[in-house]
């Protein structure tokens, strides 16, 4: 019997995380899902770690665990990530580092962490979730556009660093996606479809990158919503 194909999705039990996880489950996969909210929902093909990426300070010793225990995988989709937007001088330091902490600091963690065994085995594949904030820095956005256009760096470099070993490394940057990023935020995509991404279309251009003919790359791929408009105030 062929062994299925085990793939690691970091924030797994909602948004982008949760719908990828579901449909790379329909298409035959192992997912090993990392969130803070573990026992969202059980599958014969899905493993649950509870893990708070936002602690870096933390990830060394739990990810050294994870990885005596997987010591062989096909790929990473890292979809953990939180928003918070001001002026600069409206956050503390604490939240500054708390924004870098989990939209940067800790996809780099969990890349060092098993890139020696994706090399090793000469495979792989590692599928970042950036966002347009990556592309372009906007008002209320400093501190959540230096940690995507840090991703982004990361992944350029990282791309040319994995090439040898056949590792692939893509990064997705979507405009809004209609999910529970916004949920704490003071603005959200407006109600029309053609207003906001729905996580399934992230969930499907993942499983499109993963079905890619080996040796070739999808390198970045920007998505953005047909008529971009935002809502502000109580939604």
């Amino acid at each position: 019997m062929t062994q299925k194909p085990t793939l690691i999705i970091t924030g797994s039990s909602s948004g982008i995380g949760k719908a990828a996880t579901l449909r790379l489950l329909e298409a035959g996969y192992h997912i090993i899902g990392i969130s803070r909210r573990a026992g969202q929902f059980t599958h014969a093909d899905f493993q649950a770690i509870d893990m708070d990426l936002a602690k870096p300070d933390e990830l060394p010793k739990k990810l050294e665990q994870i990885t005596a225990q997987h010591s062989q995988i096909d790929g990473i989709i890292f979809c953990a990530g939180s928003g918070r937007f001001g002026s600069l001088e409206e956050f503390s330091y604490q939240q500054i580092r708390s924004v870098i902490d989990l939209n940067l600091s800790s996809q780099i963690y969990l890349t060092r962490a098993f890139l020696p065994i994706l090399k090793k085995q000469n495979s792989g594949d590692l599928i970042y979730i950036g966002s347009e904030a990556a592309l372009s820095g906007g008002k209320r956005g400093a501190v959540y556009s230096a940690a995507k256009f840090g991703l982004r760096g990361f992944t350029q470099a990282l791309r040319q660093e994995c090439a040898s070993n056949n590792i692939r490394v893509t990064l997705i940057n979507p405009g809004m996606v209609r999910t529970e990023f916004f949920n704490t935020l003071d603005f959200s995509p407006g109600a029309d479809t053609s207003n906001a991404i729905e996580p399934q279309d992230i969930a499907e251009m993942i499983l499109s990158v993963l079905k890619m003919r080996p040796g070739t790359v999808i390198d970045e791929i920007n998505l953005s919503p047909q008529k971009n408009v935002i809502r502000f105030g109580n939604k």
